[in-house]
């Protein structure tokens, strides 16, 4: 089966990077390398002293955590089975010799890819426009590589479920908002186990902690009782093999109708 997800993966992906929605995507995480260069300009005036560090975590938080890898999952995720409906090519995609399997695996791998590509660029370049000084250290890096991997586990994550949302549900837009922006915004800062109903709560769990000392970001983490990094880490790989594995079964099983 590796051989046909590949085929798969390969055009999914050469597809999608050609595609407007990658476009408009590509510009909406663009726009944390705009604001990240505004406020350096601040800076530089002398208008803000806060260090590059926690503006940065601002923009981890507010932007690339609760926010863009939300709505990059939401989109890709739910248009997995969507797209082919309304281009009526799921007929001629499920005739090919082609386990059903294989065609949700190779498309959320190349959705997966072509987000990955734009998050981590962001993250990459926003950090640098921020942090970039004479004192800056090469090991200084693997802050942002340590940031580039959370919300990349939190990007597949949510990926895998709205997947799944895709191939089950008829509309799975409507239902993927209220999740990411409904529940997820508010579970998170419920007290006790609760929180731990949410993607969101793991992938905070893996931040560091120090942030909460600072004022501007204390508001984040508010009520966090944060789960051991290596437990968050192996619940989010579960999200991401039980939703994956769970939409495999239901489009390898679903009969999809077509609407006038």
């Amino acid at each position: 089966m590796r051989e046909e997800i590949v085929r798969v993966f390969s055009l999914y992906f050469f597809l999608g990077k050609k595609s407007g929605r990658a476009r408009t995507f590509f510009l909406l995480s663009s726009a944390a390398v705009l604001m990240a260069l505004i406020i350096r300009t601040y800076r530089l005036a002398g208008h803000l002293t806060e260090d590059g560090q926690v503006i940065f975590q601002n923009f981890l938080m507010v932007f690339f955590l609760q926010f863009l890898i939300v709505l990059l999952g939401l989109f890709y995720g739910s248009s997995i089975v969507a797209e082919e409906l309304d281009s009526r090519t799921l007929p001629y995609l499920t005739s090919r010799p082609v386990r059903r399997t294989a065609i949700i695996i190779g498309k959320y791998l190349a959705y997966l890819s072509l987000t990955s590509i734009m998050l981590v660029l962001a993250v990459l370049l926003s950090y640098l426009i921020l942090n970039l000084d004479p004192d800056f250290r090469l090991k200084d890096l693997m802050t942002v590589l340590r940031y580039s991997a959370i919300l990349w586990l939190g990007l597949a994550a949510y990926l895998a479920f709205f997947s799944f949302l895709g191939t089950w549900l008829k509309k799975p837009i409507l239902v993927g908002l209220a999740f990411g922006f409904g529940w997820e915004s508010v579970i998170q800062y419920f007290p006790g186990t609760t929180q731990k109903l949410s993607v969101a709560h793991f992938l905070k769990s893996l931040l560091p902690q120090y942030a909460s000392s600072s004022g501007k970001l204390g508001f984040l983490f508010i009520r966090l009782e944060p789960t051991r990094p290596l437990v968050a880490v192996l619940i989010l790989a579960g999200i991401v093999a039980v939703f994956l594995s769970l939409a495999c079964l239901i489009f390898t099983y679903k009969e999809y109708l077509f609407e006038d």
